[in-house]
């Protein structure tokens, strides 16, 4: 919608008021990094935010484990009823909800699954993983590619979104599972998309 921005997430006509517990969307991917800086974070590394959001589980297709609702309860605020006419809203949420409103991970984060997708700081390039593999070594802490590459858009400069959104539904896009991935063009704004920040620890100084 023209005149979306953060301030004002639906349109010109809308606006954040009591909206302070909600993530923070229609944010461009400079302006995330920007927030960042300010607040003296970054933003994570596409490695970063997965090592985050698996919270010490291996292997698991869920942030949670290996059931996309254990014993019936609803984990992330993700998409129900017919995509995309329709959230039927029965996981609580009919779109957007307000942060920590479903249980943490194992490392006591929220909301690594659905609500809204997450920048990341990583270029996007859909072989990278790919190439780090055919090399035979391990790849510890990765940082992404130097470059971006989209072969369906190669003149676009994106970065890798995580954390899938409450648009994601089997019927379309899954994303809420862990090791998946988006993409987004670096300008891009949308209600289902906004961020997080991380801050490296104080480093030690040398014993005298």
């Amino acid at each position: 919608m023209p005149g979306a921005n953060w301030r004002h997430p639906y349109g010109p006509a809308s606006d954040i008021k009591g909206k302070d517990n909600y993530p923070v969307v229609q944010i461009a991917y400079p302006d995330a990094e920007a927030y960042a800086k300010w607040a003296g974070k970054r933003l994570p590394t596409e490695a970063e935010w997965e090592f985050a959001a698996r919270g010490g589980l291996t292997g698991k297709p869920f942030v949670w484990g290996d059931s996309f609702r254990p014993n019936g309860k609803w984990m992330a605020n993700t998409h129900q009823g017919n995509f995309p006419n329709y959230d039927s809203g029965a996981d609580g949420y009919a779109g957007i909800a307000p942060v920590a409103k479903y249980p943490p991970n194992p490392y006591g984060l929220f909301d690594m699954a659905g609500n809204v997708w997450q920048w990341t700081s990583d270029w996007y390039r859909p072989d990278y993983y790919q190439r780090l593999a055919s090399t035979g070594k391990v790849a510890r802490n990765p940082h992404g590619p130097s470059a971006p590459y989209d072969p369906a858009e190669p003149s676009e400069p994106k970065k890798v979104h995580r954390g899938g959104s409450f648009l994601c539904t089997d019927q379309y896009c899954s994303r809420y599972i862990v090791g998946t991935r988006g993409k987004g063009e670096v300008s891009t704004g949308t209600n289902h998309l906004g961020f997080r920040c991380v801050q490296d620890a104080p480093k030690q100084q040398a014993a005298k």
